[in-house]
């Protein structure tokens, strides 16, 4: 029989993994409007970019408030424990994302003023494949399904592929121009960027992996 200190420790640890997957979705979010920032050369999308940082960094906070909390009151044990324990490394890689996609608008900003020398192709592939890596991450989270939480690891050898094509391809076109070195670099930053949001991706479906087995993966 579930009792009530029981059933509200429940419930209050179901909503602390709700509101994960919500701050999944805002950054999401925030990568999309990032490299959509660039690609139209649009400031006000980057505004909205600091606007949804804003949103991750508050819920943040609060996450990690309420699950501090559950461990000092509740105690709790075994799956609980690396449930609570897993959350709090998640929303840290979350955070991280967020903050990666405030540095793409960065740059998208800096180069609203001046046409690109090549047409965005690598970039935007990348973002995509670091948004489906996340929405695969979370709904794993939700469904506790380790095989689409290694399912979206393994999405992570696709965009180092991607962003190894980027970065010779920028060399290249500095190679033929090298008055081209400066705005090649900022591209060459974004594709970092998202190389590192999609390691921050892994980092989660670990961590995911080891809520279910115990096992860091």
């Amino acid at each position: 029989m579930t009792t009530p200190i029981r059933h509200s420790f429940d419930e209050q640890l179901n909503a602390l993994q709700e509101d994960v997957v919500r701050m999944g979705s805002m950054a999401v979010q925030a990568v999309d409007l990032a490299v959509r920032a660039l690609a139209e050369r649009d400031l006000g999308l980057c505004d909205q970019v600091m606007a949804v940082e804003n949103q991750i960094d508050e819920l943040n906070m609060d996450i990690e408030s309420r699950a501090v909390q559950l461990l000092a009151l509740q105690q709790p044990m075994a799956r609980d424990l690396r449930t609570i324990a897993g959350v709090l490394r998640i929303i840290t890689d979350i955070e991280r994302i967020g903050d990666y996609a405030v540095d793409t608008s960065r740059q998208a900003r800096e180069l609203a003023d001046q046409p690109l020398f090549k047409a965005l192709v690598d970039i935007p592939r990348m973002a995509n494949l670091v948004q489906r890596m996340l929405y695969d991450a979370l709904e794993a989270l939700v469904r506790r399904d380790l095989d689409l939480a290694m399912a979206a690891v393994r999405q992570d050898d696709e965009v180092d592929h991607v962003y190894k094509s980027l970065h010779q391809d920028l060399l290249a076109y500095v190679q033929r121009d090298p008055a081209l070195a400066a705005q090649a670099f900022s591209l060459l930053l974004v594709g970092t960027y998202l190389e590192r949001m999609a390691d921050h991706v892994t980092n989660i479906g670990e961590r995911i992996w080891y809520m279910e087995t115990g096992q860091l993966k």
